[in-house]
């Protein structure tokens, strides 16, 4: 079969969302040309400081923004950028993420070595394990539950703290593409944008009630506080990377020079960065799936931000996704069956059922073909 790739980048029709324009360039590298070409950055920057003044504190005491942190090189930037560049007193709040790294631990910690306030949001081990495992079984993504609490968490707690302002970094509609560019120009986030861009796959957290015993009271963390809450404090969430010109690579120059470290024995399982996704040890099974899915993976999406960036060129592009894209998760797999207690013919079973059967060969039996490393064959040509 023949699929259809962006004659810009490497991203594939089968990614959701995307589109084509007539001269087949995607939707994410039209908003890239946006983003480099069609915006006055001096505009925005001065928007941006008028919003940030009239959230500032006038009193001596308290918190003049909050920032959702992981402790990856993002993350560290926007705590970087509000208290060193605004000169403002921000809280950082984590939500623990599933299975953390050691790496993950050391750059989250390093953030409050910054001169920075950071809550670290313990959840319910018992009841998140449950959904992890429903939600890789359900809809094939085990970060399910982490995507909803890294967004209703620091909401939460913005009410809890009256802390109106809310800096995320990325807009992963402006970067990876999303339906249309609305979404690019939107720099609110909030319990709509979660449900229709947050990757919840169709599922709900309300879906998860009763899973293997789960309560609605053990699931309080995953739900958005009240409108009327967000209404009387006045939650608004913005996007840094509405207002500044978002770069993954020159952002990660300066915050290592403030104490954030890399992976220094090779890249990430699944592509070819060693700075992205350095906090999470399932996360290239996570990845994975999504190839599975779509027939494209992490590797795909750094090489297609690269060649936006023009830090490399489309052939160069090609090159690292043949040689990157779509391997067997063996690391990721193996740590998910320690955490999951599922065994590894479970977790491949449950692989499997998400593999799309025109993207990939099957034998007469229908069992999909792989070669000697356990990688599928393809019936497509990445070109």
């Amino acid at each position: 079969m023949k699929i259809r790739y962006c004659t810009n980048c490497l991203y594939p029709e089968t990614k959701p969302d995307l589109t084509f324009n007539d001269l087949g360039i995607c939707s994410a590298c039209k908003a890239a040309e946006e983003k480099n070409k069609g915006i006055d950055w001096k505009k925005r920057e001065k928007d941006f400081h008028e919003v940030i003044s009239h959230f500032k504190k006038s009193t001596a005491v308290g918190y003049d923004c909050l920032i959702p942190v992981s402790g990856g090189k993002d993350s560290t930037y926007q705590a970087y950028f509000m208290k060193e560049v605004c000169g403002l007193n921000p809280l950082c709040v984590c939500f623990e993420t599933t299975a953390v790294t050691e790496l993950g631990q050391r750059n989250l910690d390093n953030i409050s070595k910054m001169g920075i306030d950071v809550i670290h949001f313990k959840k319910n081990y018992v009841a998140y394990k449950k959904m992890v495992v429903e939600s890789f079984k359900r809809v094939g993504d085990e970060m399910w539950p982490n995507h909803i609490g890294i967004f209703t968490i620091p909401v939460m707690i913005a009410v809890k703290f009256n802390i109106p302002l809310i800096i995320w970094g990325e807009n992963p509609q402006q970067e990876y593409g999303g339906p249309n560019l609305d979404s690019v120009k939107n720099r609110v986030l909030n319990r709509k944008w979660l449900e229709e861009f947050g990757g919840l796959l169709g599922n709900r957290i309300q879906d998860m009630v009763g899973v293997d015993g789960i309560t609605e009271k053990e699931l309080t963390p995953y739900f958005y506080p009240s409108d009327e809450d967000i209404e009387r404090v006045g939650v608004t969430g913005i996007f840094l990377g509405h207002y500044f010109f978002w770069d993954a690579r020159k952002q990660l120059e300066i915050v290592e020079k403030y104490g954030f470290k890399v992976k220094e024995d090779g890249p990430t399982e699944g592509t070819y960065t060693n700075y992205e996704n350095i906090d999470e040890k399932l996360v290239s099974l996570h990845d994975y799936l999504k190839y599975v899915k779509y027939g494209f993976g992490r590797a795909t999406d750094h090489a297609c931000i690269d060649i936006r960036n023009k830090r490399i060129t489309r052939a160069e592009g090609l090159k690292l996704i043949k040689e990157f894209d779509g391997k067997y998760p063996h690391y990721g797999v193996t740590e998910f069956v320690k955490y999951s207690e599922m065994s590894k013919d479970e977790v491949d079973e449950v692989i499997n059922s998400f593999t799309n059967p025109i993207l990939f060969q099957q034998d007469d039996t229908g069992k999909f073909k792989r070669d000697n490393s356990g990688n599928l064959l393809r019936n497509f040509e990445v070109e």
